[in-house]
């Protein structure tokens, strides 16, 4: 098989990132599952426009927001499903309390508390090393946005997981 020049970039863009899009995809969503199919639906999406993107001078950034938009879109989905079945199945209106917080939570857990803005920007910024720039790139937002939801998401997950885990959590990312 002869592939062109397009084909061929395309090959090696989706060999050289393809993992990296799934891990984004399973830190947003918390799917291991899904992570390989939003990957994949977003490499789609960027072959389709890839004449385009190849000219483009942040091919990857605008990747990482094409998942973390089909990121979004899964969540929401999820969410509206589980209230029609809460719906369904709730015979009289129940009072529910809030969260049974155990001693210990895994960084996993209090990144599905964050709202997906702040996830994702705590994600980019400190799982995957991206600086702000690179960061409001992926996420089509500014640097100034991307600072705010960041401190603000980091400030969250300190008051859940305490300051030592978080500070371990950002030291552990420093020394890889």
């Amino acid at each position: 098989m002869v592939l062109d020049d397009a084909s061929a970039e395309f090959h090696e863009f989706f060999e050289r990132h393809y993992a990296e899009l799934a891990r984004l995809a399973h830190l947003l969503t918390g799917e291991a599952d899904a992570a390989d199919d939003l990957a994949a639906d977003a490499l789609v999406a960027l072959w389709q426009r890839w004449d385009r993107l190849r000219q483009a001078d942040h091919p990857l950034a605008y990747a990482r927001g094409v998942v973390a938009n089909l990121a979004r879109g899964r969540i929401r989905s999820a969410v509206r499903e589980r209230r029609r079945i809460a719906l369904f199945w709730s015979r009289s209106p129940e009072k529910v309390d809030g969260p049974d917080t155990a001693a210990v939570l895994d960084v996993r857990a209090a990144l599905d508390r964050l709202p997906f803005r702040k996830r994702a920007c705590v994600v980019l910024r400190h799982a995957f090393d991206l600086s702000e720039k690179d960061t409001a790139l992926a996420l089509g937002i500014s640097v100034g946005t991307v600072k705010s939801q960041t401190s603000k998401g980091m400030a969250e997950l300190q008051r859940t997981l305490g300051v030592r885990a978080v500070g371990d959590l950002v030291e552990g990312r420093r020394n890889r």
